[in-house]
């Protein structure tokens, strides 16, 4: 019995870094600064806000480190809820995580994937009134959810197929999908070096577009210079999610008690350092007035310092990166709904471990169809940001934890510390109450949908509690 729900310790230090690079990395990088641009208006601010959400994510990393180390399971962060806080709110966190936050960035980065193999191979389509099948939920005047299934139907069929090839991967074993996290995270990494070498180096560009550094006569599309910060955090927030990923695999990390802490802080340093740099070479070759129209952002700055050739290139790039991120999303997701199973607080069968393989196979298959049932709908970017707040309550709780387990578990080996505690851990936790207390200000209807996505778990959550009891009545 113990041999079909029992995963094992393979994965070392190495490859637990390249997973927090991995979960991170992917699209945001490649896009986002366009849109800070038509936010912010000025390289200067931009290029803080890319280095204060880093910050702040690196001090949520340092945080976490110190619970993961306590609590080095299979499951991640649910796992430290359940320890933090019980069954109900750990439950509500691997529920927003199976029903949108994971699956739905699952279907939204390996959809971008699909975006760019079409550079070189057009998919195929349907005639515009098949396409055009659907319809949209509004409330009042605004759409909520646009959905049309056989829209763009070709790009959708790729994104399934991609999300169970990978899947399928994956089940086949946590190292053999290590091994390919391993390579596409360094094949990303050396293809972002090249562009930001090239960028800065063949004399398309000039030190003068970093000119104005702080635009004070620009006017911000959301009204304010807060609205403005508000909005651009997100996006760079969307870019550096992910660095809590590695701890889903608490229960498969070799020496996870040093090697998950370990794995988070050189993770983020270097993600950091490599958003700056590519920053920097966007702003060196395009004027931020340009910026903030271009669609295809690294393409766009490539194709001016080396010619079309560059675009090529990018798209490459971009298609190794979303590649690597939609199999770490995949690899380390799946270990949360297997936890949960395991506490009889989710659907049973997902607890299994295959045995030959000691991966968590059916976890990972009913992932996969969801985020493809996700990608059908053609709504995971708007469902994505409805819950980017929710991602936000559920990371204030978990710094805040720390101070909880202090109590809870004052004598349990600690082989990590939370850096600066308890000032950086509080400012993390009053920091992600702000942030979120914004997001609501600024865009109500995500919030209330959000966290009505999160509310229809909660009577699965009473009919998963009630057989758990009904199943230990019938032992005793």
């Amino acid at each position: 019995m113990g041999e079909k729900h029992s995963l094992v310790r393979k994965l070392g230090l190495f490859t637990a870094v390249t997973i927090v690079i991995g979960s991170m990395i992917g699209s945001g990088i490649f896009k986002k600064s366009a849109s800070m641009s038509g936010e912010l208006g000025a390289p200067g601010i931009i290029l803080i806000i890319w280095l204060v959400a880093g910050i702040i994510s690196l001090i949520g990393a340092l945080t976490n480190a110190e619970v993961a180390g306590i609590l080095p399971r299979a499951g991640g962060q649910y796992v430290y809820f359940r320890e933090m806080y019980g069954n109900f709110t750990a439950y509500l966190y691997g529920w927003a995580i199976f029903a949108v936050i994971q699956t739905g960035s699952i279907a939204s980065i390996a959809y971008v994937f699909s975006g760019y193999f079409e550079y070189f191979f057009p998919t195929p389509h349907l005639s515009p009134g098949w396409e055009a099948w659907g319809f949209s939920l509004k409330w009042g005047e605004q759409v909520i959810l646009d959905l049309y299934p056989l829209k763009d139907i070709g790009l959708k069929m790729l994104t399934i197929f991609l999300i169970m090839f990978l899947s399928t991967v994956n089940y086949f074993g946590v190292v053999f999908g290590g091994v390919v996290q391993n390579i596409f995270t360094v094949l990303k990494n050396v293809a972002i070096a090249f562009i930001v070498v090239l960028a800065l180096t063949m004399g398309a560009g000039s030190a003068a577009n970093f000119s104005p550094f702080v635009n004070a006569a620009f006017q911000y599309p959301s009204g304010s210079l807060l609205g403005g910060i508000v909005l651009a955090l997100s996006g760079a927030f969307w870019a550096y999610d992910g660095w809590n990923n590695i701890t889903y695999l608490g229960g498969e990390v070799k020496d996870a008690q040093r090697n998950i802490p370990k794995a988070m802080m050189f993770g983020m340093f270097f993600v950091i350092a490599v958003y700056l740099l590519v920053n920097l070479a966007y702003f060196y070759v395009l004027p931020v007035d340009v910026m903030k129209d271009s669609t295809f952002l690294a393409a766009d700055v490539m194709k001016r310092s080396v010619g079309d050739w560059g675009g090529t290139f990018v798209a490459i790039a971009v298609l190794v990166s979303t590649f690597g991120t939609t199999n770490g999303t995949i690899l380390v997701s799946a270990r949360v709904y297997y936890a949960m199973a395991k506490d009889g607080l989710f659907f049973k069968k997902l607890e299994d471990v295959h045995h030959k393989y000691k991966t968590p196979g059916t976890s990972l298959l009913i992932q996969g169809m969801w985020a493809s049932l996700i990608t059908m709908t053609g709504t995971f970017d708007q469902l994505t940001d409805m819950l980017i707040f929710v991602s936000w309550i559920f990371y204030g709780m978990g710094a805040y934890g720390v101070f909880v387990l202090r109590k809870k578990m004052p004598n349990a080996e600690r082989p990590y510390k939370a850096f600066g505690y308890p000032l950086l851990p509080a400012f993390f936790v009053v920091f992600s109450a702000f942030f979120v207390g914004f997001s609501i200000w600024y865009n109500v209807r995500n919030a209330v949908f959000g966290m009505l996505l999160v509310a229809i778990g909660i009577p699965l959550y009473f009919y998963f509690n009630k057989q758990k009891k009904e199943a230990k009545a019938d032992h005793s």
